[in-house]
Parts: structure tokens; C-alpha cells; sequence
């Protein structure tokens, strides 16, 4: 089974790049995140027509994150998180595919630091912690995938001298971001790559693709019994390279059928 997770910054103005990766790639689940668009105008009928179901949970102009999966359609769990019920961002979005829990999750950017929108952003990670202990205590097979807009070590930065006070990168972020994980979740993508420098996001300015100046905010988090599965983890870099794309590439796993004996680091 093929997962991916995509950051389209912008479902219908880029969305022949992504029915452009869809029919390269062939993932069999894809969650998606910065929709920009309300849920009436998610292009539901395209992505049909590429042989995907989807839920989705829209804004307008802003956020919104969806599931996709090919030739069955999702069931839909959950639309938000649980603890701050006035919160209409929508950044979180769960379903149910194959037997598999997955929690598709656009985390807030958090800048400027210090301020609100910081004060937001650890609001919401603690919100997350929280419910991702009650889906490990259900010891179902659970994915946690999407935009966490957090940089969880220095390997993940091009430049970590001039990332210290930015909120994707704040040393209370990535605190947050260990003790989730020390649940018991396995980041896939460092499972396998222990010691590469990866990056899943590039901005548009100053030549950062061509100069390979990136980060890695495009995360997936596996629980125990998905993580002994594991076989494969990618960034389809080149998708950053193509005309109108996103400032993201699609990262993706591979899960086989049985479990994976691996060595322990």
C-alpha cells in the first residue's frame, strides 16, 4: 500500500499538477493539505475522474485539508480536533481506509514569534498530543500524515543558524513535536533515513529549489503495528520542479502486507 501526503498550496489553481501526479505516482491513499478553497468548490468531479474518492473539510481562501483514496471512497471520522471548540480553522481531517485510522493534518505556521498566532500554533500541537494518545490507547492502526510546519532537527534545515526564532523551528516546537513522537509514534521518513538530509518544502524565492535550500515539514507519524510494516519512505522531489507547482513535493510510503524485520539502530 502506497500512502502519500501533498501540500498542493492550492487544490484548484494547481490542480493539474496534482491529477499529474496522481496518474505518475498511483498512491493508494493521499491526504492532502492547503485546500484553499470552501467545501463547494473542492474539485470533486476531477478527482473522481481520476479514480480517487475523497472527503474533504474546506475554507475559504485559507487551510483546508482532504483524503483521498483510489477506486473506494473514504470514511469520514472526524473533521477538527477536540479542545477548543470556537476553533473554525480547518487543519485536521480523519478517515477511515482499508482498516486504517488516517489523520490527515495541516498544523499551524505560528509566525511571528512570540505573538498569538504562536501561542495558536502550541495550542494546537498540545490538542494533537492529546488526541493521538487516545488513538494509540485504541491499538488500531493508525497514520498521522500532512504539513506539520515543524522542523524537527538541525539535519532538517538547510541553514539552522538562521531558522532559531522562527516557529517552525523554536525549540518549544520541536520539544512538542519529540514528546509527541515518544508516544509511540515512528516518523517513517527518519526511520529509513536516519542520517539524510531530506527536505519536502522549498520556497519560491532566491532559487531555493535550484540551490537545494530547503526543509522537511512534510511528515508522517506511524503507530507501532504500521511502523513494523514500513517499507519504504520517499520525496518525490522533481514534482517541486514542474510549472506551477507547489512550494512542497509529495512524500510517500510504502507498507507491505506482513511485518518487516529490521534491525535496531
Amino acid at each position: 500500500m502506497k500512502v502519500a501526503t501533498y501540500n498542493v498550496n492550492g487544490v484548484n489553481g494547481r490542480l493539474e499538477v496534482l491529477l499529474r501526479w496522481l496518474h505518475e505516482a498511483h498512491p493508494d491513499i493521499v491526504v492532502l493539505q492547503e485546500l484553499k478553497a470552501p467545501d463547494a468548490r473542492f474539485p470533486i468531479k476531477e478527482i473522481e475522474n481520476a479514480g480517487y474518492g475523497a472527503v474533504w473539510h474546506g475554507q475559504k481562501s485559507w487551510n483546508g485539508v482532504a483524503i483521498l483514496a483510489r477506486d473506494q471512497e473514504p470514511l469520514l471520522t472526524r473533521t477538527g480536533l477536540p479542545g477548543e471548540p470556537d476553533d473554525e480553522q480547518s487543519r485536521y481531517i480523519e478517515a477511515i481506509v482499508d482498516g486504517i485510522v488516517v489523520g490527515g493534518l495541516y498544523l499551524p505556521n505560528g509566525n511571528p514569534y512570540p505573538g498569538p498566532k504562536f501561542e495558536y500554533k502550541l495550542r494546537w500541537l498540545q490538542r494533537l498530543h492529546d488526541y493521538a494518545a487516545e488513538l494509540l490507547e485504541l491499538d488500531v492502526p493508525v497514520i498521522l500524515a500532512g504539513d506539520y510546519n515543524i522542523i524537527p532537527t538541525e539535519l532538517d534545515v538547510y541553514k539552522p543558524e538562521r531558522w532559531k526564532d522562527d516557529a517552525l523551528f523554536r525549540v518549544e516546537v520541536r520539544d512538542a513535536y519529540r514528546a509527541l513522537a515518544g508516544q509511540g509514534w515512528t516518523d517513517a521518513v527518519r526511520e529509513l533515513h536516519p542520517g539524510e538530509r531530506i527536505y519536502t518544502f522549498w520556497d519560491y524565492f532566491r532559487n531555493a529549489y535550484g540551490r537545494d535550500a530547503g526543509l522537511r515539514l512534510d511528515h508522517f507519524l506511524l503507530s507501532p503495528d504500521l511502523a513494523k510494516r514500513l517499507a519504504k519512505a520517499e520525496v518525490d522531489k522533481h514534482v517541486r520542479g514542474w510549472e506551477h507547482t507547489s512550494d512542497h513535493a509529495p512524500v510517500w510510503i510504502e507498507l507491505s502486507e506482513k511485518t518487516i524485520k529490521r534491525r535496531k539502530r
